[in-house]
């Protein structure tokens, strides 16, 4: 593997990361918005991602490795939880329906968090990464040099 395939591979973690990060923090900014009913009552979204083989990322490469292990990572998509929504009797909040339930979204905070924590630390390990190839590729500049 050649240090250039792992600034592509970290890029895709960070990439896939960063939007995980973008989805939670959305997810945590809607945890308590009301609604009066179950279509209008925000979701909370989880991004899929999937791995991309080498012989994807690289298409040059095809015969080395395209049957190992995944090189990177590709978003399919943000998926809507079908969790049950919470639904509480506010009858003197404005968002209450007819029979004065007010539904809120299937956001855990908790949840969330830890998903933060996590996207954020493998986000940072990218970047250790890409760092690191950095590192290598100017140490090999030097060899040349002398």
């Amino acid at each position: 593997m050649s240090l250039g395939n792992i600034f592509d591979i970290a890029g895709s973690g960070m990439t896939a990361q960063s939007l995980r990060l973008n989805t939670t923090a959305s997810n945590i900014a809607n945890a308590e918005t009301a609604s009066s009913s179950t279509g209008e009552t925000y979701r909370a979204r989880k991004p899929v991602f999937a791995a991309i083989q080498q012989s994807m990322l690289n298409p040059g490469t095809q015969g080395m490795g395209a049957e190992g292990p995944g090189a990177g990572v590709r978003v399919l998509g943000i998926v809507e939880s079908d969790a049950e929504l919470q639904m509480r009797y506010e009858p003197n909040h404005p968002a209450a329906n007819e029979d004065g339930y007010v539904y809120y979204p299937n956001v855990n905070v908790v949840e969330e968090m830890a998903d933060m924590m996590s996207s954020s630390r493998s986000f940072q390990m990218n970047v250790d990464i890409m760092n690191a190839a950095k590192s290598m590729m100017q140490r090999i500049l030097t060899l040349g040099q002398q």
